[in-house]
Parts: C-alpha cells; structure tokens; sequence
C-alpha cells in the first residue's frame, strides 16, 4: 500500500509552485501606453498565454472619427476599426515574467510579427517583434497606466 502522507505533501507543493507562479505572471494584467505613445492597449491573461487589445489613444479627441485598419494587407479589413481590435495571438508563458511563441500585429505597418513579452519591472513591458529570429527585430517599451 502506498504511503499517502508523501503524495499528499507533494500536492500541496504542486499547488503552492502553481500559486507563486500565476501571481507573478499576472501582474501583466494591465492596460499599456505602446511604445510609440499613440496606443493603450490592454492586457489579460487567457489560460497561460496573453491577450492584448487596442482600447484607444491618448491622442483621440471625442470628435474624431474612428481609427481605420487602413494598412492591413488585406483590403476586406481596412474598414475595421482599430478600437477594440485583437494584437496578440498565441503567447504561451515561458517563466520568468516572459511570455513566448506569439504573434503581434502592427496596425501603424499592417504587418504581424513573431514576438516575446518581457515584465521588466511593475511598470515596463518590454515587447520585441521580430521577423525569423529574435536577432532580426526591434524592441518597444510600453508604460503602464496610472489609475
């Protein structure tokens, strides 16, 4: 017969590691200033992976007409508008406040890069899209919001 006092004690291990770790992966949790200034962009977590979408600028005034998906490469899309559109796609948590094997779409460029997310701080997000390796890309700092 088995000794389940062991089995037991290594549930609660299980259970206690499962905790740490989804506490620090969710502070991503967060609405985000895009690197570039132009975008707030909201993040959630989804199972282990991420979700990102743009909620807005900060230099959208309420008279103005909305953003157009004008540079997708495909022409049904451009009439979508960008508030409320889906970013991310296919993030996987990696450890370490890093997510990993996603995509990210470029509304400025219509273009969608492979991409990694990196929790620096609180505050930064450190978010690279590349093209084939990460070698071959360009890192953004986004802020996060102030409530």
């Amino acid at each position: 017969m088995p000794d389940l006092r062991n089995s037991n004690r290594f549930g609660i291990l299980l259970v206690l590691v499962t905790r740490v770790v989804w506490a620090e992966a969710a502070d991503v949790e967060a609405t985000w200033l895009s690197g570039d200034g132009d975008g707030w962009i909201e993040i959630r977590r989804v199972g282990d992976g991420l979700s990102a979408t743009l909620v807005g600028s900060p230099n959208d005034r309420p008279d103005d007409p909305p953003r157009l998906d004008a540079k997708n490469p495909d022409s049904m899309l451009r009439q979508r508008t960008l508030k409320g559109l889906e970013i991310f796609a296919g993030f996987r948590y990696a450890g370490g406040d890093r997510w990993t094997g996603g995509t990210i779409y470029d509304p400025n460029s219509g273009r969608t890069y492979r991409c990694t997310v990196t929790l620096v701080d609180r505050d930064t997000l450190k978010v690279r899209g590349y093209v084939g390796v990460s070698l071959f890309g360009r890192s953004e700092y986004w802020r996060r919001k102030k409530r």
